[in-house]
C-alpha cells in the first residue's frame, strides 16, 4: 500500500510505541492524526510531525467516533489504522487483600481490547469508502498485543485476557473485511523502551535486558514503527499477529 498522503490514525500516539508508529508513518509520507488522552504530548509530537492532535477515549464509543470525524475533516478518509492505546496495571485474582476487584479487570478489558474493537469498527468504515488500488486494497489497520497475550505473567491476568483478545480477533476480522479490501495484523511486541520502563531504575532495565535472547537491550519505538511501516508496504501480510521481542519467551514472574 502507497504512503503518500494517506490519512493515517494511531491511538496512543503521544507516547512510546504509538509515537514510534507516528513518527515512522509521517516520515513515510502519510499525513498523521494521534489520538490520546494526553493534550499536551500529543500536541507537540502531531505540530513535529505535521499532523494534528484529537483527544480520545478508546473505550467510549462517542470520544472515538467524534475524533475520527475530526481526523477526517482533517485529512480525509482513514487509510491506515494503528492502534496503541493501552494500560497495564498489574493485580493477582487472589492477593493479600482479597479477591481482585472486578472494575479493575474490566477497566484493562475495556481500553485494550474494546479500544481496539472501537477503532477498527471505525477506521474500516472510512477505509471502506476509499478508492481500491490496483489489488483492490483499501485500508490497513495494525493492532497492538504483546507477548503476555501467549506467556502471561503472575499479576497480568487481565492484561493477559485483553492481549490475548486482540490476537484472536485478528484472523477474523481480517477475513471478515477481505471483502472491502481492508487488511488486519497485529504485532505482539516485548520489552521496549517506554515512557514505563523508562522510569524504572537503570538496575532493573539491564536486568530485564538481560533476559533477552539477542539482542540483549531493550526494542526501540522506532522499532516497532519500522515493522508497522513494513506490513503497511506488504500487500499479502494479512491476518497475522508477529512478535517483536528478541525472541523472549517470558518466565512466570
Amino acid at each position: 500500500m502507497e504512503f503518500q498522503g494517506v490519512a493515517a490514525v494511531v491511538t496512543g500516539g503521544a507516547s512510546g510505541l504509538g509515537e514510534g508508529a507516528a513518527r515512522a508513518l509521517a516520515a513515510a509520507g502519510c499525513k498523521v492524526a494521534i489520538l490520546d488522552l494526553n493534550e499536551q504530548r500529543g500536541t507537540a509530537v502531531a505540530r513535529e510531525l505535521g499532523g494534528v492532535f484529537v483527544q480520545c477515549d478508546v473505550s467510549s464509543a462517542q470520544s472515538a467516533e467524534t475524533a475520527m470525524a475530526q481526523a477526517r475533516d482533517a485529512h480525509g478518509l482513514c487509510g491506515v489504522a494503528v492502534n496503541c492505546a493501552g494500560i497495564a496495571p498489574a493485580a493477582k485474582i487472589l492477593g493479600k487483600d482479597g479477591p481482585m476487584a472486578l472494575e479493575s479487570f474490566n477497566k484493562v478489558v475495556q481500553v485494550n481490547l474494546v479500544g481496539s474493537f472501537n477503532l477498527m469498527r471505525l477506521a474500516a468504515a472510512d477505509m471502506a469508502q476509499r478508492e481500491p488500488n490496483a489489488d483492490g486494497e483499501r485500508g490497513a489497520i495494525i493492532a497492538t498485543a504483546s507477548v503476555a497475550a501467549f506467556e502471561g505473567q503472575i499479576g497480568q491476568v487481565a492484561y493477559s485476557a485483553s492481549k490475548g483478545g486482540v490476537v484472536a480477533m485478528t484472523l477474523q476480522a481480517a477475513r471478515e473485511l477481505a471483502r472491502s479490501g481492508i487488511r488486519v495484523n497485529t504485532i505482539a511486541p516485548g520489552l521496549f523502551m517506554t515512557p514505563m520502563m523508562e522510569g524504572m531504575p537503570q538496575e532493573v532495565q539491564d536486568s530485564l535486558a538481560a533476559t533477552l535472547p539477542f539482542p540483549q537491550r531493550l526494542g526501540k519505538p522506532a522499532e516497532f514503527g519500522m515493522l508497522v511501516e513494513q506490513i503497511v508496504k506488504n500487500p499479502v501480510l494479512n491476518g497475522e499477529t508477529i512478535r517483536l521481542d528478541c525472541a523472549l519467551r517470558m518466565a512466570p514472574r
